[in-house]
């Protein structure tokens, strides 16, 4: 009985010594080294919110002037309208299609176109029927001679070109016809040899009668 007492307290004595032995072994201890996180979420660029346009145009409200509130509406002029003085008439009608006034006996006589002057060795002379086209003919003398036997009158402008001899120079339209509806009417346009007008006037003649304009060259 001694000697298991004696076994058992020097076994529990070696074991407790070699948990010593063990227990003294230094220990090798890693610890985690923890680094400051700097690490931070990304801010953005940030946009500003859009607006989804839209099919209407949105305008300002228009706030009326109270200043001109329970006021009349100005008329505005219209020149059309009659002043009570006179009477204003427009007629749309271009003279080429109004027939020419009824033939008068005052037509029956030779007319004067008045008389001007250049410096230039020529003139041109243009002519057309300015009222109704009715079939007017004409016959052009230039100091007596024929220059054109039988002209018509259209409503767009013919013409010649005449030479001047120094001094007076007489230009004579004579009417051969009065045409569908009488007198025999033109419009004449004179121009010198720069193109310049110098001259417009018109007639009115009976079958027979002569329309003349001087020109005198200097």
């Amino acid at each position: 009985m001694r000697f298991c007492i004696a076994f058992f307290l020097i076994f529990f004595g070696i074991s407790s010594a070699a948990a010593q032995i063990e227990n003294t072994k230094p220990t090798l201890r890693i610890e985690a080294e923890q680094k400051e996180d700097n690490f931070k979420a990304p801010d953005g660029m940030k946009l500003p919110p859009r607006k989804i346009p839209g099919l209407t145009i949105e305008r300002e409200p228009q706030i009326p002037n109270n200043s001109d509130f329970g006021k009349p509406e100005e008329k505005k002029l219209d020149i059309g309208q009659s002043d009570g003085l006179m009477d204003y008439t427009v007629d749309p009608t271009p003279k080429a299609f109004k027939k020419d006034a009824e033939a008068d006996k005052a037509f029956g006589r030779d007319q004067s176109l008045g008389s001007v002057t250049t410096n230039g060795k020529e003139a041109t002379v243009m002519y057309r029927d300015h009222q109704y086209v009715d079939g007017d003919r004409i016959r052009i003398f230039v100091n007596g001679d024929i220059v054109r036997a039988n002209e018509f009158l259209d409503s767009s402008f013919s013409g010649v070109t005449v030479a001047l001899s120094d001094g007076i120079n007489r230009i004579e339209f004579q009417a051969l016809n009065q045409g569908s509806s009488g007198p025999n009417t033109a419009e004449l346009h004179v121009y010198d040899d720069k193109g310049q007008l110098i001259s417009a006037e018109e007639w009115n003649l009976l079958t027979g009668y002569k329309a003349t304009i001087i020109v005198v060259k200097n």
